[in-house]
């Protein structure tokens, strides 16, 4: 019978080693030629937040001292060894066998070996350039930020290159900048981008089941999975260029990896399994009306027109009737002015609304003859 199969060592999880982990990212960022001065921002605002955080990248520094007194033959003897350990790791990975080839010889094998390495732990990602440590750390954003409003509220925020993002209201971002790519996650609501042009940093917008990319434009992008019949990702582009793609992961549907290029004046959707409708024209109201303070629906269940009004305040206003809820409604409406809309809903369906106790009132059915 084969031996079994090795298995990597597990991850240590703790905040220690997540710490020390943050601190040596940060120690082979700065040995970088381009580690420039928002990297440099970025570090000061990281060391300022915890006193731990300069003990731990003091840490690495005095790594880097002891390294350097290593001779030559013995550094390229170090990186030798680490990628064989990154080879052997990685077969055992995919479930493939070893090769037939032994380690390089000269620092020993197996657990000594490694007990020798670890002081110089650090030095041994930075030599081993290219390599499985290498690439996570070269992973790590160089800058985050969140940024959330509250039902009614509307806020614009101006990022690190100079987008510009405006969030509707119940909106949640998180903003994310690595060395090669721009990503903002739309965790929920809608949000209007524009984009500053930057070809060697793409930006990109993930919103559920879609996934937008783009080198410079304004375009606006809608994700609110909690509202029945308007789970769809929605995208619409006013200036420039975007590629809207399904999200390709092992839960996507049919429609993973498909995509479709919009220009100005065009929009589209994703579904919630990925499948991507065509492009079509914009509306007249624009890629976001929102930012002026409308809503607007076209043709859409009054239900649904409830719960989009509901993101902005509580209407005070239900349906129990299903028969009620399904009647279809356009217009464009303040959703910051309620009593207008109550007004205007009995003279565009065939409801009236009775006012009830506690200032809430039920839309229901209009008495036939009336």
């Amino acid at each position: 019978m084969p031996p079994p199969t090795p298995r990597p060592p597990p991850v240590d999880e703790t905040p220690s080693a997540r710490l020390r982990d943050e601190a040596l990212g940060w120690f082979v960022r700065q040995r970088n030629a381009d580690f420039g001065a928002q990297e440099q921002q970025a570090l000061a605002q990281w060391l300022a937040a915890d006193p731990q955080h300069r003990s731990a990248l003091a840490h690495w520094q005095n790594e880097w001292q002891a390294f350097s007194d290593i001779p030559p033959e013995t550094v390229a003897l170090l990186r030798a060894n680490v990628d064989f350990d990154v080879a052997m790791q990685a077969a055992s990975a995919q479930g493939a066998p070893a090769a037939a080839t032994a380690p390089p010889q000269g620092i020993g094998t197996g657990v000594s070996r490694r007990r020798w390495l670890a002081p110089a732990a650090a030095a041994c990602l930075v030599v081993a350039a290219g390599g499985v440590g290498w690439n996570h750390w070269r992973a790590q954003p160089v800058w985050t930020q969140s940024h959330a409003t509250q039902r009614g509220q509307q806020l614009e925020v101006t990022l690190a290159d100079a987008t510009r993002i405006r969030l509707d209201t119940a909106t949640r971002i998180e903003v994310r900048y690595y060395r090669d790519r721009r990503e903002v996650r739309l965790l929920g609501g809608q949000a209007l981008f524009t984009v500053q042009p930057d070809a060697a940093k793409p930006f990109h917008v993930q919103a559920g089941p879609a996934r937008v990319t783009v080198v410079g434009t304004r375009f606006a992008v809608r994700h609110t999975p909690d509202i029945a019949g308007a789970e769809a990702v929605q995208v619409a582009v006013e200036e420039g260029r975007v590629r809207l793609q399904a999200s390709a992961t092992p839960a996507s549907g049919p429609g993973a990896g498909a995509m479709v290029e919009l220009t100005a004046g065009q929009q589209a959707t994703a579904s919630a399994d990925g499948q991507l409708s065509a492009a079509t024209a914009v509306s007249a109201a624009g890629v976001a009306p929102w930012t002026g303070q409308r809503v607007r629906f076209d043709d859409i269940r009054l239900d649904r027109a409830l719960a989009e009004l509901g993101r902005y305040r509580d209407t005070r206003l239900v349906v129990r009737d299903p028969a009620v809820a399904a009647l279809r409604i356009t217009g464009v409406f303040d959703p910051a002015d309620m009593a207008t809309f109550r007004r205007l809903l009995p003279l565009s369906l065939p409801v009236q609304v009775r006012e009830a106790d506690g200032g809430v009132a039920e839309i229901v059915a209009r008495p036939s003859g009336r």
